[in-house]
């Protein structure tokens, strides 16, 4: 098929097992680096028995610091059926996964799609996405998913370029969350664990304080039934090594200006993740690669 899923629109020729010209490099059908109990999500999402993840291979971000470049950027994983990806979907659901968390789904949407169909869990489905996302993608899971896990990287058009590779990430995000938020636009939440709703997540970056504030402030000011997940974990990984002032984690200074920001408002539903997180030791392994 030729491929315009995601908003890089490459229109790239993606057959079950090549992909031509693509930005995210990956085939039709899914290819797969790790699918396992994760216990280091949002704690409505991680819950005590875990969410059942799935982490696709490739992305249609370019993001230098990407903890996840293993398989982001240099494409590690395993390609597998549409079958084998429900049956893996049914496997962590007998495991005793709170939800089904699809990781990096952006440039597979068809593929899910087409796994979902086979088998759909009992449990709740989780987007967990970078937020570069297209209202028609969103749409066309629109039947499947109950929580949307969605990133906020950036409101500043240059640090979207210059991190991530796409300067239209800020509109192009602000558009998909609002689209998911239309779609669960409230929040449900059972015995701790949610079942529906939205999280938008935001990950604090050296010298970006004023970056972190302003998407609570976009949030805050938007989307107050859902809930917003201030992360700390950044640490320096691949390019971002030798790109200043990125190459170093951010500092108590800084996390603790947003962190004071933020608790001075009347927002209700935050996650703010703990300075400790900032470790490799966080990185799952990949070991279907």
């Amino acid at each position: 098929m030729m491929c315009s899923q995601c908003p890089r629109r490459c229109n790239a020729l993606r057959t079950e097992n090549e992909n031509i010209n693509g930005f995210c490099k990956m085939p039709l059908l899914p290819k797969v680096a790790r699918a396992d109990l994760h216990f280091w999500e949002e704690p409505v999402i991680s819950g005590e028995n875990g969410s059942g993840t799935v982490f696709f291979s490739g992305c249609s971000l370019g993001c230098v610091y990407c903890q996840n470049e293993e398989i982001s950027h240099k494409g590690k994983g395993k390609i597998i059926s549409y079958r084998q990806l429900a049956d893996i979907f049914r496997e962590l659901e007998l495991k005793g996964a709170h939800n089904i968390n699809l990781v990096n789904p952006t440039h597979y949407t068809y593929a899910i799609k087409k796994a979902l169909e086979i088998y759909k869990p009992s449990i709740p489905i989780v987007y967990n996405s970078g937020g570069y996302d297209t209202e028609s993608q969103l749409e066309m899971l629109a039947d499947y998913i109950d929580i949307y896990l969605m990133d906020l990287k950036y409101l500043n058009p240059e640090n979207a370029l210059k991190y991530s590779l796409a300067s239209d990430y800020p509109e192009i995000a602000k558009r998909a969350i609002k689209k998911a938020v239309g779609l669960q636009p409230e929040v449900e939440i059972e015995n701790g664990i949610m079942k529906k709703g939205v999280i938008i997540r935001h990950l604090i970056l050296p010298s970006q304080t004023r970056e972190a504030m302003a998407v609570f402030d976009y949030v805050n000011k938007n989307f107050k039934n859902t809930y917003f997940s201030l992360m700390s974990q950044y640490i320096p990984i691949g390019k971002a090594l030798n790109m200043p002032p990125i190459n170093r984690k951010i500092t108590d200074r800084e996390y603790n200006k947003v962190f004071d920001y933020i608790c001075a408002t009347d927002f209700e539903n935050i996650f703010i993740q703990e300075r400790k997180s900032a470790d490799k030791k966080y990185i799952p392994d990949f070991d279907l690669g």
